[in-house]
């Protein structure tokens, strides 16, 4: 006997299913949200109902997806010529580059149609970090990492890998994540400040991140164009440009803006050259890959592993090329690398005299022990601690550092992949158009699960590290690129099918729900919701306003200059350290380090005579007050 024919599909079975597992989870959040006694509550459905705040908007959707799932061509929606035309227009732009010629040969109406999106798709990246920047206002940098990153572009615009430390009280002078060792120099490496220099010598370095992040929404575009089509690629470069996360950290003189601008040309070239096995893509690949490397190697190691694996599996066992034209592919790909690795060595050389051993891993050794990658680490970096005296600039911050177990590597594990979600476009349509596609892109472009891989490898590759991130998920943010692909694949693969399936109102519904993270993500509606980009904002702001309120008093009471300000630190705060200076030394005020119980009863009087040029000022960083010192 045969099936009746209004038996559902497995694969409409698992819609239902995702559709109820999102109703479950908002009604979670709620009543988490809700809850009488917070207490009662474990602290991670706390946090999960935090973070997960927009989801009373999501409510409303999950109501309305059953009528959109029933009804099929009624409401006159098939009678429209519009609906006509947007369905053909789809068709034709989600049409998969390895279906069509369209990738590889495209008329010259729909190239310029393709650049038009891509540089529309860039603009709109750099209207939303200009616009964060405007709310967080003229600050100077909130984390300790963006004053090593500035001082690493400074040292590289005076032709230098590193300065010498001061000849007579280099102690004054430790910085958070700089070496001073004899050499002074960011522990960083050297990409970023390659990057960020030439707009540090404008005086805008955050115009470097902006162009890094338009770039690489434009990349993704493209990505997206060579996997599935120009539609799929303008949904991922519009996420991309649209994302909280992304724009926050656009206006960060971090190393992310330039690592996602290597890893998305890394991206786009190898894909590129999976569709039409030409040199050149293959090339951009490794020039991307190798740029990532320079500014973050292990996250470009974590997206890396999978494409490199199958990379490997095709030139061993692939039949499909000549051997001679199988080794001339590998160097095009792996030459990029060998140079950039190359110039780590001779980077980690001049600044810590061995090749092999990085600023990166001599300051972790030195000023961090209780920092070290792997697990049990406040164990390892006790004993290490044990051989060596710590600076007076990280002892307080060593010991922040968390023992590793297992149980905090899979909290923090957990903590990242709900952060990414957040932080990336929501975790409600994120999770269920991912989930609701899976399977579909499988069966596509290899590409699809080669990134998603490497979302897995690299989280995986971050597992044995104590800290889960700044913002919960800074370890992993280069996955938000991976993400976003995969729901704009996912989106395009759904349209795709509920179209044909004669189910119009789905595809409005989608639609909507991607609207509705965009929106919730940026609009504030209390008490319902609070957007993640306004809660982001409120946590850069804070320090920020900080270092700010510092930075004016040293310009509005010191008259007498040149000076050296010389901050006493708080020790209940490890998080805010105000000696920054710029790598020569030679700065107007400079600012130095002073610890009383450290230094003997005539410590003022002998660091006045050694640097008998400058007038000396007190800083107490608990009571924020500034003082002349008449030694």
């Amino acid at each position: 006997m045969s099936a009746p024919a209004n038996r559902p599909s497995l694969r409409e079975i698992w819609w239902v299913v995702c559709w109820l597992a999102m109703a479950a989870f908002c009604v979670l959040v709620e009543v988490v949200r809700n809850a009488a006694d917070l207490d009662q509550v474990s602290p991670w459905l706390r946090w999960i109902g935090d973070y997960a705040s927009d989801s009373p908007m999501y409510l409303p959707l999950v109501l309305l997806f059953p009528f959109a799932w029933w009804v099929r061509s009624g409401l006159f929606i098939h009678r429209s010529d519009l609906t006509r035309r947007c369905t053909r227009a789809w068709a034709d732009w989600c049409v998969p580059p390895t279906e069509s010629s369209v990738s590889t040969h495209p008329s010259r109406g729909r190239l310029v149609r393709d650049w038009c999106l891509a540089l529309g798709i860039g603009f709109v990246s750099g209207v939303m970090s200009w616009q964060v920047s405007r709310t967080l206002g003229d600050l100077p940098p909130a984390f300790h990492d963006e004053y090593s990153y500035v001082f690493q572009a400074q040292t590289l615009l005076a032709g230098r890998f590193s300065f010498p430390s001061h000849p007579t009280h280099a102690e004054l002078f430790d910085q958070l994540h700089v070496v001073n060792l004899g050499r002074f120099a960011s522990r960083y490496y050297p990409g970023t400040g390659l990057w960020l220099a030439p707009w540090v010598a404008l005086g805008h370095p955050d115009w470097g991140q902006w162009l890094a992040g338009a770039l690489t929404a434009m990349l993704i575009f493209w990505t997206g164009r060579e996997l599935s089509g120009t539609g799929v690629g303008l949904i991922a470069g519009l996420l991309t440009a649209l994302s909280p996360g992304l724009g926050l950290f656009s206006n960060l003189l971090l190393a992310h803006h330039p690592t996602l601008l290597g890893l998305s040309l890394f991206l786009f070239g190898f894909i590129r050259w999976l569709n039409v096995r030409r040199s050149l893509p293959l090339l951009l690949a490794g020039c991307g890959l190798a740029f990532a490397m320079l500014c973050r190697p292990a996250t470009a190691a974590g997206v890396g592993l999978p494409f490199g694996i199958w990379f490997a599996w095709w030139l061993l066992a692939g039949k499909d090329a000549p051997v001679a034209s199988r080794v001339r592919t590998a160097l095009l790909l792996g030459g990029p690398l060998v140079l950039g690795w190359g110039v780590m060595a001779a980077y980690n050389s001049a600044i810590t005299g061995h090749w092999w051993q990085s600023p990166y891993q001599l300051y972790t050794d030195h000023y961090t022990p209780r920092h070290v990658y792997g697990f049990d680490n406040a164990v390892r970096g006790a004993r290490q601690q044990g051989l060596t005296v710590l600076p007076i600039v990280t002892r307080n911050y060593d010991a922040w550092a968390e023992n590793l177990t297992a149980g905090l590597a899979a909290k923090n594990v957990g903590y990242r992949l709900v952060a990414s979600w957040r932080w990336t476009l929501g975790i409600v349509p994120l999770v269920w158009i991912c989930l609701a596609a899976a399977g579909l892109l499988g069966r596509q472009h290899v590409a699809w699960r080669l990134i998603a891989a490497a979302i897995v490898s690299l989280h995986a590759i971050h597992v044995p590290y104590w800290f889960d991130g700044i913002m919960h998920w800074h370890y992993v943010f280069e996955s938000a690129l991976l993400w976003l692909l995969l729901v704009a694949g996912s989106t395009g693969a759904l349209i795709r099918i509920w179209q044909g399936m004669d189910r119009p109102w789905l595809v409005v519904w989608l639609g909507a729900l991607l609207s509705v993270a965009v929106v919730t993500n940026y609009v504030a509606c209390p008490p319902f919701w609070s957007p993640a980009m306004h809660n982001g904002i409120a946590e850069i702001r804070f320090p920020r306003r900080i270092y700010g309120h510092f930075r004016q008093q040293l310009q509005s009471r010191i008259r007498d200059l040149p000076a050296l300000v010389l901050v006493v630190p708080d020790p209940a705060d490890r998080h805010m350290d105000f000696v920054t200076n710029e790598p020569q030394l030679n700065s107007p005020i400079l600012i130095g380090r002073y610890v009383r119980e450290e230094l003997p009863a005539d410590a003022l009087q002998r660091i006045a005579q050694d640097f008998p040029d400058r007038h000396l000022y007190l800083f107490d960083a608990k009571t924020r007050q500034l003082s002349r010192v008449i030694p």
